[in-house]
């Protein structure tokens, strides 16, 4: 008996033109350019979720480095500070309190340097 491959054909090509919407129209049109874009779009879109961690974390660096330099020190003095007297706030957190609340960051930046 003769298979017909008309509706997994179709339904395979579907699936693609639904992951390429709203891209510009040969990527959208062509299942072939489409499959394509679509292939390099994920590859980045895994790329880019690892590469916004550290994105992240060199902006609360740089907050926390700018902070503590305004307030005499500077970004290594006060993480080894931090550790050595076993003051654990994760960098995210203290850069949101360099950002909004000065003097509790600079409450924090004189137990850690004392």
């Amino acid at each position: 008996m003769r298979v017909k491959r008309g509706v997994t054909a179709r339904a395979r090509h579907n699936k693609i033109r639904r992951g390429t919407k709203g891209m510009t129209l040969p990527n959208r049109s062509s299942v072939r350019r489409g499959k394509q874009a679509l292939v390099k779009a994920l590859e980045n879109a895994h790329r880019d979720r690892r590469e916004k961690k550290r994105t992240f974390r060199q902006l609360w660096n740089a907050r926390i480095n700018a902070a503590a330099r305004e307030n005499g020190t500077t970004y290594s003095q006060l993480m080894h500070g931090m550790k050595a007297k076993d003051i654990n706030i994760d960098r995210k957190m203290l850069s949101e309190i360099a950002v909004n609340d000065s003097d509790a960051f600079s409450v924090i930046v004189k137990e850690a340097v004392k």
